[in-house]
């Protein structure tokens, strides 16, 4: 089922025209239009944005389950009734559990409304059409390694000091890192990345290669797991297997940790600096993700409307720019 409710001459017309393009290209484009929408939505002009949301649904086989989510939420505080409910069945087959929808403040209206009825009645068969997409296979060997990892990240708060939580994690995490590491890139070459497209799950294997980066600073100057997998994690970022959000969540602990934090980054595992926020943004602008002033500006346009963006939640709030 697509989405197509914007029938104006127009409309479908941008449309049809921008999927062509859009079509040809890979998921780097998928998430340039993101960001053009979420431009439209930082300057309120809420209308522009739900088109350009549209654009992508209807392109796109693939879509994350955050931008169904937004949209959502754009079509109803536009008084889009039907439109929201096709966007919500949207997402249900693409993950989006009942009880989480349940969770949304905003659109918590709308379980007084004759739409929710229809929503609940079409969750049981549409989540179904989202389980038959996923592999259960890897997502249980995912879930298995995740939990492994935290049981073994878990002895360094046992540890007093710095200097005793530096040797656990050199020590005893590291080669238990390196396996997991090693066993991801038999799946990567075999299966592809498990992040949200294949197993539904978008922060287990990103948690992995995160914590694998965070180890130390003088074992991730001698490293050579991540440098080689990197490159792979691109090519996934193009495919839209990880999001910008997990590459850039793992990549920014990398340069963080090996420059004993004074490399430029990301702006999440630390601030953003105003004499290098230009870098930070080309960056970020390089896997798709919005620059730091966007987000900020989608932090106050929340505060204003009620929407959740579903903005990564590792960094609270706005990022600080010193």
């Amino acid at each position: 089922m697509k989405i197509f409710l914007f029938l104006i001459y127009f409309i479908a017309l941008a449309a049809f025209t921008d999927g062509l393009s859009l079509g040809k290209l890979n998921y780097m484009e998928y998430h340039n239009t993101i960001n053009y929408a979420e431009q439209f939505v930082s300057d309120e002009r809420y209308e522009e944005a739900l088109i350009k949301y549209v654009e992508v649904f209807n392109t796109y086989d693939f879509v994350f389950l955050r931008d169904y989510k937004v949209a959502a939420q754009l079509a109803f505080y536009l008084d889009k009734k039907e439109m929201v409910v096709e966007i919500i069945q949207e997402g249900f087959q693409s993950g989006w559990k009942l009880k989480d929808l349940k969770k949304n403040k905003f659109l918590s209206a709308l379980k007084k409304q004759p739409e929710w009825k229809e929503l609940e009645e079409s969750y049981d068969p549409m989540n179904e059409i989202y389980l038959s997409k996923i592999d259960p296979a890897l997502e249980l060997k995912a879930h298995n390694m995740f939990k492994k990892d935290q049981k073994k990240a878990l002895g360094a708060l046992f540890r007093i000091g710095d200097k005793s939580q530096i040797e656990y994690a050199e020590k005893k995490f590291a080669p238990h890192s390196e396996k997991q590491i090693i066993t991801l890139l038999e799946i990567f070459n075999n299966e592809g990345y498990p992040g949200e497209k294949i197993i539904g799950n978008d922060f287990w294997i990103s948690t992995i290669i995160s914590h694998h980066n965070s180890i130390s600073k003088n074992y991730s100057r001698k490293d050579t797991l991540y440098p080689h997998i990197r490159p792979t994690l691109k090519k996934f970022l193009e495919k839209g297997e990880i999001s910008p959000y997990e590459f850039a969540l793992i990549d920014d602990w990398y340069m963080a940790t090996i420059d004993d934090h004074s490399a430029v980054g990301y702006g999440f595992i630390k601030n953003a600096k105003k004499s290098s926020l230009e870098e930070t943004n080309q960056l970020r602008k390089k896997i798709g993700l919005r620059s730091v002033e966007l987000r900020n500006t989608l932090i106050e346009v929340e505060l204003k409307t009620g929407m959740n963006f579903y903005l990564p939640d590792w960094t609270e709030g706005e990022i600080e720019i010193e």
